[in-house]
């Protein structure tokens, strides 16, 4: 069952929220709109379903509600950033500001953090580039839950990348992607909805194939990309690692199995090598390789190819990514955004906790 509520009732219930937490009212305008950014464009898996976790952090003092967020070390085209343990729903959006505003100036800006939190999606950072007529980069590292190929332990994180490239007349293409399968919070719904995975997305704590959405809770682990080695997890794993090593072994954050885990109920791992989770993003202006006007038609014709390519008997259209998204965004912002009736209990019961009403 699905309760329907428009953006307006969510984001007045979420910004509450985190005002109540302590966040200002400029920082807590910001998390909301990147975290429902993720309910609008159909990512079910990282929006307001994720809010109670988030307070769950700040209740057990891992989450800063109003972190003095500053850059430790910087060049004309880089910088780390150190997030002082702040929403990484705010953290990341500063952070990619400062790329562009390094890119405006020099071509490129590249920013590395340290010292946050769970960002949201990823997608939605990197599309902040769009408007400047830039290409936006982001990525993170987060819970160590997947196991590398022929491994049992869980080293990396879901790790994630998004790339935003703006067109002419067409919508933007914006590919953002988990390094795994499937992303933990896909495990989460089919949870909710007490179904199965497909095969290929977990292991068991042996590191035998399984359909059970609470492996990982049981001790399995997610997969990278691909499954297994046949099917190319080899190169999941090494995307993977990559988002690993620019996310936090340049910034100074934790990596591999030191990453903290999002649930608040969960161990903080031992000896962990840096501070907090780690994101990296990148800004690169347009017309620092050709006209952004030459580019953008050129994107628009190769979107049109690309749309109108051949397919299989039966099967739509070649997907453009990004263009589910973005139908999607319209789709939820004209006729409200759906929720299970689990997350809606959950933000009912979180809504007493402040005396607020969803």
């Amino acid at each position: 069952m699905q309760n329907v509520y428009s953006y307006q009732q969510l984001y007045t219930f979420s910004k509450n929220i985190f005002l109540q937490i302590g966040c200002s009212e400029a920082n807590a305008a910001i998390a909301v709109k990147v975290l429902l950014s993720a309910d609008l464009r159909g990512v079910d898996s990282h929006g307001i379903a994720r809010l109670t976790g988030y307070i769950r952090l700040w209740e057990v003092n891992r989450i800063n509600a109003n972190p003095a967020i500053s850059i430790v070390h910087e060049t004309p085209s880089t910088a780390t950033v150190d997030g002082d343990k702040g929403l990484g729903l705010v953290v990341a959006p500063a952070a990619m500001q400062m790329a562009i505003d390094k890119a405006k100036n020099v071509g490129t800006g590249w920013v590395s953090v340290k010292n946050s939190n769970h960002f949201g999606i990823a997608g939605i950072h990197a599309m902040m580039a769009l408007e400047n007529d830039m290409i936006g980069i982001a990525m993170t590292n987060a819970s160590p839950l997947v196991a590398p190929t022929f491994s049992i332990e869980r080293l990396l994180g879901t790790n994630p990348i998004a790339v935003a490239i703006p067109a002419g007349n067409k919508a933007p293409f914006v590919a953002d992607f988990a390094t795994t399968t499937a992303a933990n919070g896909k495990l989460e719904i089919l949870q909710r909805k007490n179904e199965a995975t497909p095969a290929g997305w977990v292991q068991t704590s042996a590191g035998q194939p399984s359909t059970d959405a609470s492996e990982v809770r049981n001790g399995g682990a997610l997969l990278p990309l691909g499954g297994d080695k046949e099917h190319g997890s080899h190169k999941g794993y090494m995307l993977g690692s990559i988002v690993d090593i620019f996310s936090a072994i340049l910034s100074g954050a934790n990596y591999g199995p030191g990453v903290p885990p999002f649930p608040a109920y969960v161990p903080m791992p031992e000896n962990m090598p840096g501070e907090g989770i780690g994101h990296f993003f990148g800004a690169m202006r347009i017309d620092a390789f050709r006209p952004a006007a030459d580019f953008k038609t050129h994107m628009d014709k190769w979107i049109d190819r690309f749309s109108s390519a051949k397919t299989v008997a039966g099967e739509q259209n070649v997907v453009i990514p990004g263009e589910p998204e973005t139908a999607m965004e319209a789709e939820r912002t004209k006729n409200g955004i759906p929720l299970q009736a689990s997350v809606v209990n959950e933000l009912v019961e979180l809504g007493k906790k402040f005396n607020l009403s969803l």
